[in-house]
């Protein structure tokens, strides 16, 4: 079942010590001590292309940031995937967080190296599939980084990166295109998208999977996500869902402070869509293949920052990694 959060009355004294220990901390980079740009091949495809295990896809070459904690023995690394605004002011301070833990950040852009620098009014630019692509590649080239344990290499995403986490954990995608050795050792979708349905999607890794979503997110509709979860417990799989209540999308950033309505952004809250054999993917209710200019689709919605939902999150990431990596506090 999911994990419900957020009592507001229960975590008073706990923001005000997150909020402090931001404000008075020393500058951001002081847990980084190395810097790395990573390039690296990979490639951009269809829908139908990913699903039925194409290898034409277009080559394209996109680049991560490493950054490193102190020290020169191996550390764990979490990769991070940004949404559909590109990489952002969520995602470096995700960065710093995991720095802080002695875990490497490596802050993969999916855009940039496409000639894309958002995908939040024309998701068409670029599937979100084709960026499980992007992470498996981003794995193979981390597994051999001198600094990098490859027994302990994380995904995280968020919103459009947050898609990303939570399938790139499917067994049939990471044998159509994951490392042939090795895979993630955890996958933590934040404000993930799951109206799909594809097929053997409750076969995905024995490996944790923790999603974070808010209940008042009106960009990434949460009740799909409670469906797929209690799907894959059923299944019984290694998935948990922690709910905040009252908290939009994109929560976990600061930019978004006040909270800023984006008339433009494409919604597919309304489109419930599942794959058929042969790689399509259909509207349910028409049957037809899906569109984006299909009625289901909408345009308008809100991201917001919300530092209840945001400080519980971090503490919950932190525990699970420190816990799941065996770090010490």
């Amino acid at each position: 079942m999911h994990q419900l959060v957020g009592n507001r009355e229960c975590i008073s004294e706990l923001v005000p010590r997150g909020i402090e220990a931001e404000s008075s901390a020393p500058p951001s980079f002081a847990s980084t001590t190395r810097i790395e740009i990573h390039p690296f091949t990979t490639a951009t495809l269809t829908d139908r292309q990913f699903l039925s295990g194409a290898r034409d896809g277009i080559p394209a070459t996109i680049a991560g940031e490493l950054r490193l904690p102190s020290g020169t023995g191996r550390v764990p690394v979490v990769v991070l995937i940004h949404g559909s605004a590109g990489l952002g002011a969520n995602v470096d301070r995700w960065a710093h967080v995991l720095n802080g833990l002695g875990v490497a950040a490596f802050l993969l852009d999916c855009f940039s190296g496409r000639g894309i620098t958002q995908t939040i009014t024309d998701q068409s630019q670029l599937s979100s599939l084709t960026m499980i692509v992007d992470a498996y590649r981003a794995l193979e080239l981390l597994s051999v980084h001198s600094r990098i344990d490859p027994s302990r290499i994380a995904l995280m995403g968020f919103s459009k990166g947050g898609f990303v986490a939570l399938y790139a954990s499917l067994k049939r995608f990471h044998q159509m295109y994951g490392p042939a050795k090795g895979e993630f050792f955890a996958y933590i979708p934040f404000y993930a998208q799951c109206n799909i349905v594809y097929l053997e999607d409750e076969q995905v890794s024995d490996r944790a999977i923790r999603l974070f979503h808010g209940t008042a997110d009106d960009y990434v509709s949460i009740e799909p996500c409670r469906r797929y979860v209690e799907r894959l417990r059923r299944a019984g799989k290694d998935v948990q869902l922690s709910e905040y209540p009252g908290a939009g999308h994109a929560f976990d950033n600061p930019l978004y402070s006040p909270a800023r309505f984006l008339p433009d952004a494409l919604t597919t809250n309304l489109c419930l869509r599942e794959e058929l054999p042969g790689g399509e993917i259909v509207n349910c209710v028409t049957g037809r293949p899906f569109h984006w200019s299909d009625s289901c689709v909408k345009r308008g919605a809100t991201v917001s920052y919300d530092p209840f939902a945001t400080a519980e999150a971090t503490e919950a990431v932190r525990g699970f990694l420190l816990a799941a990596f065996k770090l010490s506090p």
